[in-house]
């Protein structure tokens, strides 16, 4: 069976939303936000701030392994704090080097170093040399800046500098998230290395897990956005629910953005709950119309109760359409509202 991960998503996938999305188990890894490093150490509050798993075994509540993913251009400060990065137990430490994040590129971080393979062995080579052997150093990388002429010999510099295996998200820097992703040239360059390569980009649902494994020639699938979107489709792949989504799952969806809100309330270290949920709802939309409404009824509500109360109206009318926006001093919520008390896993 397919490895599936779940990708590192900056400004996305949080580590409240990670714990969510890895809930019911079916993810194999999944891979921090990228902790970017400059000219200096990271103290240890960095990593408990973005990823706390540190603190129970580098794995999220599901037992999820967890990978701590470190962005930078410069070999010393990178291999210094890898160093210390290996000493937090994580399953690894993977290098970006698919960032396309302009504040990230005008650094010379991220994706802008696929213009320079003898700097990313360098990076690759000396984590590699810092890191414990027993503790797997990988490497994100795209295909390129703003062409893939350089695509195989970026992979192959990464591999030659000690990279164990490596995803490749099949576009370019300047292609950013537009589609298509190009999988074939995940396969060329997994015909170039001699090292696992996991195959991410674009893949929304199950029929575009099964022809990016054909296409790409990949058994393992890095899986972004189209988790966000549908939060299922991991077990969907494992045949562990409906191969599509159906109108009947919107309650189970109500029911995990309830739960991601209550997480997110409790922990103290993320900000901006409302912020969050309405993005989250934006990707959602495109696979239940329900969302939609939802996410225009909460839409300039920015107190995180009111929103909770919103959903728990929606849950209690079973995602019917009947949702209004403004609760405040509405009677007949309390009476409405489910016990969602419980911790909520999907």
């Amino acid at each position: 069976m397919s490895r599936l991960f779940l990708a590192p998503m900056e400004g996305l996938a949080d580590y409240v939303l990670r714990d969510v999305l890895t809930g019911a188990g079916s993810f194999d890894g999944c891979v921090s936000e990228f902790i970017r490093v400059t000219g200096s150490m990271l103290p240890m509050r960095v990593y408990e701030r973005e990823a706390p798993e540190i603190l129970h075994a580098s794995v999220t509540a599901s037992g999820t392994p967890m990978v701590i993913q470190l962005l930078g251009s410069d070999p010393e400060w990178m291999a210094r704090n890898a160093t210390y990065a290996a000493t937090l137990s994580p399953y690894g430490i993977d290098l970006n080097f698919g960032c396309p994040a302009k504040v990230v590129n005008q650094h010379g971080g991220g994706a802008m170093l696929l213009k320079d393979p003898k700097q990313l062995n360098r990076i690759v080579a000396a984590v590699r040399a810092a890191v414990p052997a027993d503790i797997a150093v990988t490497a994100k990388m795209r295909l390129g800046v703003a062409d893939t002429s350089r695509a195989i010999e970026c992979a192959q510099a990464l591999v030659a500098g000690g990279a164990a295996s490596l995803v490749v998200h099949a576009r370019t820097r300047d292609d950013g998230y537009r589609p298509p992703a190009h999988w074939e040239w995940i396969a060329r360059i997994d015909d170039a290395v001699a090292v696992p390569v996991i195959a991410n980009g674009d893949v929304w649902s199950v029929a575009d897990w099964q022809r990016c494994r054909a296409v790409s020639g990949c058994a393992d699938v890095m899986i972004g956005r189209g988790a966000v979107s549908d939060p299922f489709l991991a077990q969907r792949i494992r045949g562990l629910a409906d191969p599509s989504p159906s109108p009947g799952e919107w309650p189970r969806v109500l029911r995990a953005i309830a739960g991601y809100l209550r997480k997110l309330r409790a922990r103290a270290t993320l900000s901006h709950e409302h912020g969050r949920v309405k993005q989250w709802l934006s990707y959602l939309r495109r696979t239940w119309p329900q969302a939609a409404e939802l996410h225009a009824a909460i839409r300039r509500v920015q107190d995180s109760d009111e929103i909770l109360a919103v959903i728990e109206l929606a849950l209690a009318d079973s995602g019917s359409v009947r949702i209004r926006p403004t609760i405040r001093g509405d009677a007949d919520i309390a009476s409405k509202q489910p016990d969602l008390s419980e911790a909520i896993a999907i």
